[in-house]
């Protein structure tokens, strides 16, 4: 009995007892199960501890990723983004568009650090996630260049050669593509992780696209799919208005 006189309430001993919100949450299960979906090297291992590490310290003051995804943040973020390395494993110079709280970016770069040549190129127009990618780049010593400008700005003045163009939740796939264009048709690699609309997606955007594209299936979640863009091309009727927007 409290000093009010009223009795607590019986605690409920079938109720896991709640987390503080300053309180981090125990992820050791969830990196558990992404090291087995998307196994690395026990270099990357540490590399990869560091990032998540300085992403959960600035998760506190901003949202980096969806408060719902903390508590699977190595199964829903880091493997999601590891798995697009098999994807394109001779690729060594990687662009990530809108790169946001490092997925895939600097998930990709972690892996790659140690590799001759390879490079990833995290572009970011806000200045407060621009910030967090310079902190996680330097924390985790990996081989990235944080550009904090818009996507349009990078794409006309995008430094070459690139392998490989990623942008993970980014835009809708007809806009993703209109994007990325000036990139594509160089002969860079486009791959985009979609959830279950991609096939809407696809068949909005080949209105105006001629797409050489293939799907590989998520290893992360069953109801997601990566698709791979090989090769792009406007079709006439879209041509002079992706040209315009462009500048050409």
């Amino acid at each position: 009995m409290n000093r009010g006189g009223r009795r607590k309430p019986p605690s409920d001993p079938g109720r896991a007892p709640s987390r503080r919100p300053s309180e981090p949450a125990d992820l050791s299960a969830d990196r558990a199960r992404a090291l087995a979906l998307t196994p690395v090297s026990r270099e990357t291992l540490h590399r990869l501890d560091r990032f998540v590490a300085t992403l959960l310290a600035w998760q506190r003051r901003m949202n980096l990723v969806a408060s719902s995804t903390e508590a699977t943040l190595w199964t829903r973020h880091v493997a999601d983004s590891l798995q697009l390395l098999a994807l394109a494993p001779d690729a060594r110079i990687w662009v990530d568009l809108g790169s946001g709280g490092g997925f895939p970016g600097v998930v990709i770069a972690c892996a790659l650090a140690g590799i001759p040549g390879a490079h990833v190129h995290l572009v970011e127009s806000s200045g407060k996630k621009a910030a967090f990618l310079h902190e996680a780049v330097q924390a985790t010593g990996v081989p990235a260049t944080v550009h904090a400008t818009r996507i349009e700005d990078f794409v006309k003045n995008a430094p070459a050669p690139l392998d490989v163009v990623t942008a993970r939740a980014l835009a809708p796939l007809p806009k993703l593509l209109a994007l990325v264009y000036p990139l594509l048709k160089t002969g860079t690699l486009g791959l985009f992780p979609k959830g279950r609309d991609v096939a809407r997606e696809l068949t909005e955007a080949a209105k105006c696209w001629k797409i050489q594209a293939s799907l590989s299936p998520s290893r992360t979640d069953p109801k997601a799919q990566i698709v791979i863009v090989r090769g792009l091309e406007p079709k006439l009727r879209c041509a002079t208005e992706t040209d315009s927007d462009h500048g050409k």
